[in-house]
Formats: C-alpha cells, sequence, structure tokens
C-alpha cells in the first residue's frame, strides 16, 4: 500500500486527461470531511463538513477543512455534492460559501432543506440542486450518478463521478443494513452495475474498518427501547444526535406505546426534528408532542425529553442538565438513555455527563451497558462484500483516522486488491488519476482552520498552545518603572500572579534580586525596554521553574519615566 511522505513535494501540473483528487479533510481525523475532484481545469466538491475540537484546542468552536487550495480558483468549481446532512459533511458550507455564494448545493431533498436552515442563521441563501437515488446528473464535465446508500441519517447517497479518465465511487457515510426502518437498503446492485462498468477509484468510508463482521440492524434498538421504558416510572430524558430521524422515530414509537408525551430540547433538535416531520421523514403520532414549557405540568412517569448532547458538548441540553444549569430537572427514578455511539476523542466529556447525572439520582443507559444504539458505518463484513461487489481498480479509504483507514486498505488487499492499487493518503495529499492508475504526486497545505467566536483561520497553533499555558500553568504580569537619564527603579517591580495555588506573597523573595537585575542592566547603559523585559523574564521564570515547578505565561511591562 503506497503511503507518502509526509514531506511530500509540491504536486506537478495535471497531465492531459488525467483526474486529481485532493482531500482537504477526512483523512486522519473523524470529521471535516471533503474532497475536490478537478479535470481539465474544473473542479468538483464532494462534501464540506466541520470537525468539533477536543479538550487540547480550548476556546474553538469548529474546526473546518482547509480551503487555500480552492481560494484562488472559486471560479472553476461547478457545485458542492452533500452526502448526506451530518454536521462532518454539511457544516463547512456556510463558510465556503462565503467566498463565492453562487456555488449550486446540490443534494437530496432532507440533506438540502437541513443545510438551508443552517445557512439561514447566516444569512445566506443557496443555489440549490436537488437530486435523488437513481439519477444521474452532469455538473461541467462531471457526470454523477446518485446511489442511495443506508446511513445513521436518512436520504443518504454515495456518488459515481465519471470523467474521460474513469470512475470514482465515493460512498459518502455508509453501513448494509439489510432491513432499515424506512426500507432503503444501500443500493448493492448500481454498486454491481457500477463494477461491471469499471470503477477506476473507490473511495470508501473507513470509520468502523477495524470492527470485525456486520453492523446490527436498526430494528433490533427498538425493542431495547421498549424494554427500558417497561422499567421506568420516572422521567425519561434520551440523547441523541440531532439528526437521527430513525433513532428519534423509535423514541417516539416506545413513548406513543408507553402513553407518554414527548417534548424535544436543543435548538438543533427542534428545527432539525420540525423539518424532518414536514417532509415526512419523521411520522409523528397526533397530539404526542408537547411544548417543554408545559413538561412541569405533567407528571413524571408520563415524560420523554428528547435532547442533543450524546457526545458530551459543554453547550448541548445534556451536559447543562448534569450541571443543574438547564431548566429541565433529574433526579432519583429518572432514567437517561445516550442513543448515540462514542465518536474517538469525547470519552472523557460523555463519561463526565454520565458521572454528574449518576451523582443526581439518575440511571443512565447507554451503548456500554445495552443495545441503544448501533453504529452507521459499514464493518469489515460489509466493506468486504463492497470490494468483491465492485472489483474496483485502485482503493482510497476515506473518512477516518490513519488506523482506520490501515485497516480498511488492509481489507481490499484480502479481497484481490493489489497492494500499490491502495492510496493511504492523509489530508492535503494530492492524488492522479491516470491511464487506470491513482498515485500520489505531491501535498498542497492543509491545516486546521478554526473558527473562534466571530474569527475564522486567524486563531494560530502557536496561540493555541498559549491558551493551553494559560490553562494549565497560569499566568504572572511583572511591571516596573525606570528613570530613562538614571537608570534607577521610579516604580515596582510589582508581581500579580492568576492560577496559581501558592499566595502572591511567595514571590516577596524574588523582588529585591529583579530590582538588582534591572538596575545592574540600566546602569550598563541598556535601557532598551524590551531587553529590560527580557531580563524581568528571565529572572522570574528561573525562580517559577525552580521553587514552585511551573511554566506560566509571564508578561513583562517596563515603563520608562
Amino acid at each position: 500500500m503506497s503511503n507518502a511522505h509526509p514531506e511530500l513535494p509540491a504536486p506537478p501540473p495535471l497531465p492531459a486527461g488525467g483526474l486529481r483528487v485532493v482531500p482537504l479533510g477526512g483523512l486522519g481525523e473523524v470529521g471535516r470531511n471533503m474532497s475536490v475532484l478537478e479535470f481539465d481545469g474544473r473542479l468538483l466538491v464532494i462534501d464540506c463538513g466541520v470537525l468539533f475540537p477536543e479538550d487540547h484546542q480550548p476556546g474553538v468552536d469548529l474546526i473546518l477543512p482547509d480551503f487555500e487550495y480552492i481560494a484562488d480558483r472559486l471560479d472553476d468549481i461547478e457545485a458542492i455534492i452533500l452526502t448526506h446532512g451530518h454536521e462532518d459533511h454539511i457544516g463547512g458550507v456556510p463558510y465556503l460559501l462565503r467566498m463565492r455564494r453562487d456555488i449550486p448545493v446540490v443534494g437530496s431533498q432532507l440533506t438540502l432543506a437541513f443545510i438551508e436552515a443552517k445557512l439561514k442563521e447566516h444569512r445566506i441563501t443557496p443555489v440549490t440542486f436537488a437530486v435523488k437515488e437513481g439519477r444521474t446528473e452532469s455538473f461541467g464535465a462531471f457526470e454523477c450518478e446518485f446511489i442511495a446508500v443506508n446511513h445513521s441519517i436518512p436520504d443518504a447517497l454515495a456518488v459515481a463521478v465519471t470523467t474521460p479518465a474513469g470512475t470514482v465511487l465515493n460512498t459518502g457515510d455508509f453501513k448494509m443494513d439489510q432491513l432499515p426502518l424506512d426500507g432503503r437498503i444501500t443500493d448493492l446492485r448500481a454498486f454491481a452495475r457500477l463494477g461491471e462498468k469499471g470503477v477506476d477509484l473507490f473511495m470508501v468510508d473507513s470509520t468502523n474498518a477495524e470492527v470485525p463482521g456486520f453492523v446490527t440492524g436498526e430494528q433490533e434498538i427498538g425493542p431495547v427501547l421498549e424494554g427500558v421504558f417497561d422499567q421506568c416510572d420516572g422521567r425519561i430524558v434520551v440523547a441523541s444526535f440531532a439528526s437521527h430521524v430513525h433513532r428519534v422515530q423509535q423514541v417516539l414509537n416506545a413513548a406513543h406505546s408507553h402513553g407518554r408525551k414527548v417534548a424535544f430540547v436543543g435548538r438543533s433538535m427542534v428545527r432539525n426534528m420540525g423539518i424532518a416531520s414536514e417532509l415526512g421523514y419523521l411520522h409523528v403520532p397526533d397530539g404526542l408532542l408537547v411544548d417543554l414549557k408545559k413538561i412541569d405540568t405533567l407528571p413524571d412517569d408520563r415524560v420523554v425529553l428528547m435532547c442533543t448532547g450524546s457526545q458530551g458538548e459543554p453547550m448541548a441540553a445534556l451536559s447543562r442538565i448534569a450541571n443543574r444549569d438547564h431548566k429541565v430537572s433529574v433526579g432519583p427514578g429518572d432514567t437517561v438513555i445516550l442513543a448515540s455511539s462514542l465518536i474517538p476523542g469525547n470519552e472523557s466529556s460523555v463519561f463526565r455527563v454520565i458521572n454528574g447525572l449518576t451523582r443526581l439520582g439518575a440511571r443512565v443507559v447507554h451503548s456500554g451497558n445495552a443495545k441503544v444504539h448501533v453504529s452507521g458505518h459499514a464493518s469489515a463484513g460489509e466493506l468486504i462484500y463492497c470490494y468483491n461487489i465492485l472489483r474496483p481498480r485502485n482503493v482510497m479509504p476515506i473518512h477516518g483516522e490513519v488506523r482506520h483507514l490501515v485497516a480498511n486498505g488492509a481489507l481490499a488487499v484480502r479481497t484481490g486488491v493489489p497492494p500499490e492499487r491502495v492510496v493511504l493518503a492523509e489530508d492535503g495529499f494530492v492524488i492522479d488519476l491516470v491511464d487506470g492508475k491513482a498515485s500520489i504526486v505531491g501535498a498542497v497545505p492543509c491545516g486546521y482552520v478554526y473558527v473562534d467566536g466571530s474569527s475564522v483561520g486567524e486563531l494560530t497553533d502557536a496561540e493555541l498552545k498559549d491558551r493551553r499555558i494559560l490553562g494549565e500553568e497560569g499566568f504572572i504580569s511583572i511591571f516596573a518603572v525606570i528613570d530613562s537619564s538614571t537608570g534607577k527603579i521610579v516604580a515596582g517591580p510589582e508581581i500579580h500572579a492568576r492560577g496559581f495555588a501558592e499566595d502572591e506573597a511567595v514571590f516577596d523573595g524574588i523582588l529585591p534580586q529583579l530590582s538588582d537585575s534591572l538596575e545592574e542592566a540600566a546602569a550598563g547603559g541598556n535601557v532598551d525596554t524590551h531587553q529590560l523585559q527580557q531580563v524581568m523574564r528571565r529572572v522570574v521564570g528561573r525562580f517559577v521553574s525552580n521553587r514552585l515547578r511551573r511554566r506560566p505565561m509571564i508578561v513583562p511591562v517596563v515603563v520608562e519615566a
């Protein structure tokens, strides 16, 4: 399997008649999925998602794909194709459309409804183009056939892109549930037909490639939920992704059969389920839904709250309920069901929420102790089926951390794909499909782009490091006034510390040494304030390191009088 060195050269010009693929996100992380296809000077974008920050990225709201590669080629983009409506595939669209508002946004009915609602908040009215499975549409030289795939959100699509250079099949996120709740299975007949014609590059979801066997069917969740409801006398709170229409449907069904009313909690849950219900993807029995404001007028054994926050997100409803920072409260006799899987990196946040809810007296049911969720991604057995059905000429695992991509590539090799035809790429790698062979030819700059409040892409890794130091090691400011003519200290030095367990009096011992060092430097003719500040930083830094075993952020200020 060809895996290039990180120090790859800039890519050469694309050979005439070749197809170029550049992943700008989603290869090496679970999120911010985005790929750019290029043929004959024109571009096609597939997906444009976001990645949610981890604990070591304090203050970051979202992480976007890096648009630098296409920033000066926006007019070459024929369309953005969205495979489905999850945030890790559509969340970055508003930020790309800010750069060029009239890029056609292509997707299925539900996907477009979700992205239009999101864009309304950004005050953007998109140019949309609705497609459905079984249809073929051309966007410039890119002929796109849309294929039904089964996932943890309705209306998901794979897309087969054909150009004179060959056919690329991108699965999007998918699994192969053979008895899905909506009866819409992954269209393996279409996969087989494409395989007969010839798939030159198979870009395939890797998220569950390390998991053996097959994903359990969604239908098996319903009876488990019913069983949990049977045992509950108090309130039931169910946390799920705000887009998992099928899981919400199962909760509505269980609530209805147990004579309970349901209230949606959380802005995105209310918005998405309203859209899904309006479009006929969610079937709500008459009189089942109640407004959250009326929930306290109902007895606890007649209530179900359907909320966001199953990944432990600090601002989502469930975390706030666990922290007693929400109008909804839970206590002894209540049951909380986390109806989702653990996304890698979120474990500690989720367990923190589970502990908080348990401390309040609630019983917490989650995928670790009951079958209340199944994954939306194909496991190894399903992926092997796909390789055997398609017999692709080249394989490029996408959507996953490096270990997932490698595991997926190994599955392809086991089914007979030559190892040199498995392309293990990462974000920013450039892959050319020329004469039926896909190979890595270089790399383009492709970093993390942080959304921090209203700033996009302005926060650097160095500034994030400063935030981590501030959060972990504390902050010290030092202030002194120097007479510029004599070099004598007129006022100070004063030291103020934040984030220290010790009393500020601990710094009294260093003040005489600090004064001596400053006057010594100034007496030597060194009255440049910047250099005097460095003297203060060195003296205090050495003291704090030796005495307190800390490396805080030190901000020295010297003023000339």
